[in-house]
């Protein structure tokens, strides 16, 4: 079977159990995944490349085919500077699939030797975005079972610092 290394971009602010669900079962698919942060200089995310990069390390250690990265640019460009031939992307719903079809077919035809692979979420992700989760835990609520310990832990310090440790822990 040929080895294929695949890229799974995407911002990861913050990072989701979802992404973590894909970055997983991606894991067991591609001999190697290479988690690629997007630097946009046009979007203001709740945290900065290093900390999402160290958040992705960390919760991604167990993987050991799986490396973080990030970039700017063409996604295509990307691909190909890393020798990959494959991208991954997340599909939840259909709004999901029309875009994601879209930017397929772009990067197809900006180089035709790129695949895209669709994976669909464990069911308990399926309705799970980054932006939900900021505004979920912006008005108060809990994301407790959305996002790894550690991320929910800098997501306090970041946006709900007057929080003591103490409090985090009770779930």
């Amino acid at each position: 079977m040929k080895q294929i290394k695949a890229i799974y971009p995407g911002s990861f602010d913050p990072l989701t159990n979802g992404h973590l669900d894909l970055i997983e079962r991606g894991s067991k698919i591609f001999h190697e995944l290479v988690v690629a942060i997007l630097r946009n200089s046009e979007k203001e995310p709740l945290f900065d490349v290093t900390e999402r990069r160290d958040m992705l390390a960390e919760a991604t250690a167990r993987w050991p085919n799986v490396r973080i990265d990030t970039f700017s640019g063409l996604l295509v460009d990307y691909v190909v500077h890393q020798k990959a031939h494959a991208v991954l992307r997340g599909i939840r719903a259909i709004s999901d699939y029309e875009y994601e079809l879209q930017m397929a077919l772009m990067n197809r035809k900006l180089n035709a030797q790129v695949e895209t692979v669709f994976m669909m979420p464990a069911e308990a992700y399926s309705y799970l975005s980054s932006r939900l989760v900021k505004e979920v835990f912006r008005l108060g609520g809990s994301v407790h079972e959305l996002v790894p310990p550690e991320v929910e832990k800098r997501l306090y310090k970041k946006v709900r610092p007057e929080i003591s440790v103490v409090k985090q822990g009770k779930r």
